[in-house]
C-alpha cells in the first residue's frame, strides 16, 4: 500500500499564494476529475504516469510552475519542448484531455499550472508511491522559451555538484534533492543519454556486467533517435514507484553518471544508503521535495492567466 502522508488542509489566504482547497468552491469536481483522468489514461497507456511525473519537474524547474511546458512552438518561437534536454518528454497530449474534462465541468476556472501538478501527483500515486496534497491556485504564463530551457535544465551528463547547486536554487535540502533522484526508480532512460558511458570505454563507476546488459540495449555509440532505443531506469521493478533506485546505485547500475555517483559523494551517499533501507524514509523525504518543487515560482492571482487550452495561446 502506497505511504498516505497527511498534511494540514487550512485553507491560506488567496491573496498570499498558492492554498490547499483552492477549487474548494470554485471548482469542487476539479481535483477528482483529475484523478478520474489519470486513471483512465493508466489504462490505456501505463507510461503515461511515468509522463505526468517528469512533467512536474521539467515545467517547475524552468522559470517555475508555471504551465510553459505544455505551449507549443510557435513559428519563429522555438518553446520549452523542442529542447534538447527535454528529449523523450510526451504524453502532453493527455494533459490536454485532462484540460478538457476540466473545462467541461468549470469551465474558465482551474489552470493548466495545476492540472500538470495534480496529473503528476495523481501518476506517482498510480505507479505505487506516496499519495499527498498538493496546493494549487497557480495561473498559466504566456512566456516560454527553448532558450530557457536549455539553459535551466540540467544536461544528462550532471554530476553531483550541478545537481545540488540545481536543488538549491530550488530551496531543498541535500535529503529533499536525493529523494526526487529516486523518481528515476520509473520510466526509461534513451540510449542518446547513456552510450557515453558505454562507448568507446565503459565508465569505471558502472557495474561491468551491466553495462554488457546495457550495450545490448544500446548496441552502437550513435543510436538511431527515431527507433526509441532505451533502457529502463529500474530493470527490477520498472514500473514501480519504490526505493529500489538506491539499491541499483549502490551496486554500481545507475543508468546516468548522477545515479551512481549519489552514492559515491560524501554529501549525498548516506541519503542514498538511509533510502535504499527504508523506503517510508524515501518516501517521506519525496514528498517534502516534491511539495516545495511543485510550489516553486508560481504565479498567482492577476499575474498569470487561465489558458482554454494548454498547448497554445489564446
Amino acid at each position: 500500500m502506497p505511504l498516505s502522508v497527511c498534511v494540514s488542509t487550512e485553507v491560506d489566504d488567496v491573496s498570499e499564494g498558492l492554498s490547499y482547497g483552492y477549487y474548494d468552491e470554485s471548482c469542487p469536481q476539479a481535483e477528482e476529475t483529475v484523478r478520474q483522468q489519470v486513471e483512465r489514461i493508466y489504462g490505456i497507456h501505463g507510461n503515461s504516469a511515468v509522463s505526468f511525473t517528469r512533467n512536474i519537474f521539467h515545467d517547475c524547474s524552468v522559470q517555475g510552475c508555471d504551465g510553459s511546458l505544455l505551449l507549443d512552438s510557435l513559428p519563429g518561437h522555438a518553446g520549452e519542448k523542442d529542447s534538447d534536454k527535454n528529449f523523450g518528454m510526451r504524453n502532453y497530449k493527455y494533459v490536454n484531455q485532462m484540460k478538457e474534462a476540466v473545462e467541461q465541468v468549470c469551465p474558465g476556472v482551474v489552470s493548466c499550472a495545476d492540472i500538470l501538478i495534480l496529473s503528476g501527483r495523481d501518476g506517482i500515486a498510480m505507479l505505487g508511491g506516496p499519495h499527498f496534497q498538493v496546493k494549487t491556485g497557480r495561473k498559466d504564463t504566456r512566456n516560454f522559451s527553448m532558450n530557457t530551457a536549455d539553459s535551466e535544465l540540467l544536461p544528462h551528463d550532471a554530476d553531483v555538484d550541478a545537481f545540488l547547486n540545481k536543488m538549491a536554487s530550488l530551496n531543498l535540502n541535500i535529503s529533499q534533492a536525493v529523494a526526487l533522484a529516486g523518481a528515476h526508480t520509473v520510466g526509461r532512460t534513451h540510449c542518446k543519454h547513456l552510450v557515453d558511458r558505454l562507448y568507446p570505454t565503459v565508465d569505471p563507476t558502472l557495474d561491468a556486467d551491466y553495462s554488457l546488459y546495457l550495450k545490448k540495449r544500446c548496441p552502437t555509440p550513435t543510436p538511431d533517435p527515431k527507433a526509441v532505443e532505451y533502457s529502463r531506469n529500474d530493470p527490477i521493478t520498472p514500473m514501480k514507484f519504490d526505493n529500489n533506485y538506491y539499491k541499483n546505485v549502490m551496486e554500481k547500475k545507475g543508468l546516468l553518471r548522477l545515479d551512481n555517483e549519489l552514492y559515491l559523494d560524501a554529501r549525498t551517499k548516506p541519503y542514498v544508503e538511509m533510502m535504499a533501507e527504508e523506503n517510508d524514509y524515501f518516501f517521506e523525504q519525496f514528498v517534502q521535495g516534491i511539495s516545495i518543487l511543485s510550489e516553486h515560482n508560481v504565479l498567482i492571482g492577476s499575474q498569470g492567466e487561465i489558458r482554454k487550452h494548454c498547448q497554445w495561446l489564446d
